[in-house]
């Protein structure tokens, strides 16, 4: 059974990241710090699938990450290097970016959203020792990458940019094994609220004191962005409510949170290129970030094209989870009470059984449940 909250989280977050990529607005970032629930959501599902498989876990999700990168890198890499990339080993990069992959100077910005994957590949392969690590002494393998971040942010430590995004974004991931552990929901208001408080509290002043050249984005700010990110994860996580009953009772919003899971990551590699491809309207209708129906009509069209990729590629995203590809995922379950009886064939003979719905109604499939270029800071969510 699905956590439709943890599925409702992931749908927040994707649209927030294209949201932001179109609009520049710093703001968001502090509001929904996205991409540090997103890898929050990574962990407790890659601990559940330590608990369930084992090692072979890994395995297991990679094969779900790596074939809508390869979708991807079939149309964008031929596209680099007719337009100049060179061709070299690292190409092979784009099969499995434990490194940035090579990319041209449009290329870099397109496909700036790389390094997400990147991060994610280095967190699976870590997670069997993270796990170990964390079953047999949680706090201090939660507090590992925070205090590693703090050590390379005052200058203690000159770890080089692998350990840096260990710090960042690895603790959220950690935090998605307490998630999963239960260990935030055990977590008294008397104690969750405080600590949630003073990360929050600690974060925004080094924020404050700290802005970058968009002010206080978090992707700016690597110690505020992890603090900042880690209050709110304890939040949204550890308050987690038993259940969200009026999804269900939404047809449309419960249909597009469902499409957007299941097309989580077609729509978080492809969204960038169109951001960048549309960019040139600024200059050419005017519109400015200060024009909210440019930006409006933006993020309409990101949108829109980014839901026409995934009607055509999207269903990689269902073979590489081992389901029926689905055109649209997440059609209704067919009405109860229906029946089959033989439809007559050509010259009067029984042909195929087909469903009959109830009380004249409409038959539709039954719902199928299934059990990251350089890096770019302009573009990290």
């Amino acid at each position: 059974m699905r956590n439709r909250y943890l599925d409702l989280l992931r749908f927040l977050a994707i649209v927030r990241v294209v949201v932001y990529h179109v609009t520049g607005w710093a703001t968001l970032t502090l509001v929904f710090p996205a991409m540090s629930v997103m890898f929050a959501l990574a962990g407790s599902l890659m601990a559940a699938s330590l608990t369930r498989s084992g090692p072979a876990a890994v395995g297991r999700r990679l094969r779900r990450l790596l074939p809508s990168l390869w979708v991807l890198a079939a149309v964008f890499v031929p596209a680099m290097l007719f337009s100049g990339l060179a061709a070299s080993p690292r190409l092979l990069l784009w099969l499995f970016p434990i490194a940035d992959p090579p990319a041209n100077n449009w290329g870099a910005l397109a496909l700036s959203i790389i390094w997400y994957l990147r991060d994610y590949l280095w967190f699976v392969l870590a997670s069997p020792v993270a796990f170990w690590l964390f079953r047999r002494a949680p706090l201090p393998t939660l507090l590992a990458p925070y205090l590693l971040l703090v050590a390379i942010e005052v200058g203690i430590y000159p770890a080089p940019p692998v350990l840096r995004e260990f710090g960042l974004y690895f603790g959220a991931w950690l935090l998605g094994f307490a998630h999963h552990a239960g260990m935030l929901r055990r977590l008294s208001g008397r104690v969750l609220y405080p600590l949630a408080l003073a990360l929050a509290v600690v974060g925004g002043a080094w924020i404050v004191a700290h802005p970058g050249p968009r002010g206080y984005d978090l992707n700016d700010n690597h110690l505020g962005n992890a603090l900042w990110s880690a209050a709110f994860i304890l939040i949204v996580l550890g308050r987690a409510p038993a259940g969200i009953a009026w999804l269900g009772r939404n047809r449309l919003a419960d249909r597009a949170v469902t499409v957007v899971n299941r097309r989580a990551l077609t729509v978080y590699l492809w969204h960038m290129p169109f951001v960048v491809a549309l960019t040139p309207l600024v200059d050419v209708v005017g519109w400015s970030h200060q024009n909210l129906l440019g930006l409006a009509i933006r993020v309409l069209l990101v949108f829109a094209l980014v839901g026409l990729v995934t009607l055509a590629v999207g269903w990689v995203e269902d073979v590489a989870a081992r389901r029926p590809p689905e055109l649209i995922p997440g059609a209704p379950p067919a009405p109860a009470g229906s029946a089959a009886r033989p439809v007559a064939g050509p010259g009067g003979r029984p042909g195929a059984a087909w469903p009959v719905p109830a009380a004249g109604r409409a038959v539709v499939p039954a719902q199928r449940v299934a059990g990251d270029a350089a890096t770019v800071d302009l573009n990290a969510g």
